[in-house]
């Protein structure tokens, strides 16, 4: 599964091989409350194609109005922006105050798309600088945490894995949440040292390793924009990796099992001389309750309380599995009852 961008250039791509001509819309800057955010893109062709999106639509129209009407008339960039008054706030489905920023590339061969991609499909991170004033275009390698900017009449965006998930395991639910993540701009690895589970493992995109857990996670140089999943059920293998992850900047870090599964993990786990407070930034049972049942379910369960972990949700806003499922059970029941099918 590809990200929302990566269809866009991908898509981009493939109309300027079939001759036609196109444009690159992308939101620079927002004021106020905004649809869509910074980096966002949106792609037209020159038939009023589209792929992506910039807003809630309105705007988009416009756009596409625009190039139905007149054709792909730009020579060079040009930076556009929607919203500033009450009308039109209101005419593109903006909120009171709210104002968007584009730039509108025009796109040809000297874009340079087909070598973005090519740079992207190998795992990299690159920046991709746009001279406003001719178009001309240059690649280079991004920094760790680099952001879009306009400077100095440049627009320099970034693309490829802005965030990494190493997966513990390459069970079915491993390959649902291997699809999501790669979908949202995350460089996956899964490792999982048993052949039994590698063979048939076949996921664009995503990296399959035989290595112990640990070895990994100590290779990898967890930073903050990293997270860990260990989803094997196998102590001796999502212990290990949960031990290193634990310790580093990893800003998530889950593991899959029940309530009391989990508790007895924590208890393991101190054996390692992990502290309170690094135990405390271990998620288990894994995944926001949604009362997930299947795999797949259960992989949006997860990677909803990542993306709440990476946006900053408040903890208290959150309803995890050990919560959620502790609070449904009867008076007197099992305490892994309903965590083993919902939280699995």
């Amino acid at each position: 599964m590809d990200s929302i961008d990566l269809d866009v250039l991908k898509t981009c791509d493939a109309w300027l091989a079939d001759g036609r001509r196109c444009q690159l819309v992308t939101v620079i800057k927002t004021w106020g409350s905004s649809p869509r955010p910074i980096g966002a893109m949106l792609g037209i062709c020159d038939d009023g194609s589209v792929v992506g999106s910039v807003s809630g639509g309105c705007i988009e129209d416009d756009l596409i109005e625009k190039v139905r009407r007149n054709g792909i008339e730009l020579a060079r960039p040009e930076i556009v922006s929607y919203g500033i008054s009450a009308d039109e706030a209101h005419r593109f489905g903006l909120p009171c105050g709210g104002t968007i920023e584009l730039a509108i590339e025009p796109l040809s061969h000297a874009s340079r798309i087909p070598e973005l991609l090519a740079r992207l499909g190998e795992g990299e991170l690159v920046e991709r600088r746009v001279l406003l004033a001719s178009g001309a275009v240059t690649l280079a390698r991004a920094e760790a945490g680099a952001i879009l900017r306009v400077e100095d009449g440049v627009l320099a965006t970034i693309h490829g894995p802005r965030w990494r998930l190493y997966i513990i395991g390459a069970g079915p639910l491993s390959r649902f949440l291997a699809q999501i993540a790669s979908g949202m701009d995350y460089r996956v690895v899964v490792c999982d040292p048993r052949e039994e589970y590698r063979s048939g493992w076949n996921l664009p995109g995503v990296e399959l390793v035989h290595a112990m857990p640990d070895d990994l996670v100590i290779e990898a140089r967890l930073d903050a924009r990293s997270a860990v999943v260990a989803l094997t059920h196998d102590p001796k293998l999502d212990d290990l990796a949960l031990m290193e992850a634990l310790k580093s900047e990893a800003f998530y870090v889950g593991a899959i099992g029940s309530r009391l599964n989990n508790d007895k993990r924590r208890e393991r786990l101190k054996l390692f001389d992990l502290g309170e407070a690094q135990l405390a930034r271990l998620h288990g049972p894994i995944g926001i309750y949604i009362g997930s049942k299947t795999p797949s379910e259960i992989a949006v369960s997860i990677m909803a309380e990542m993306t709440a972990v990476k946006n900053g949700v408040p903890a208290a806003l959150l309803v995890p599995h050990a919560t959620a499922t502790a609070a449904l059970q009867p008076a007197g029941s099992a305490p892994c009852t309903v965590l083993r099918s919902a939280a699995a």
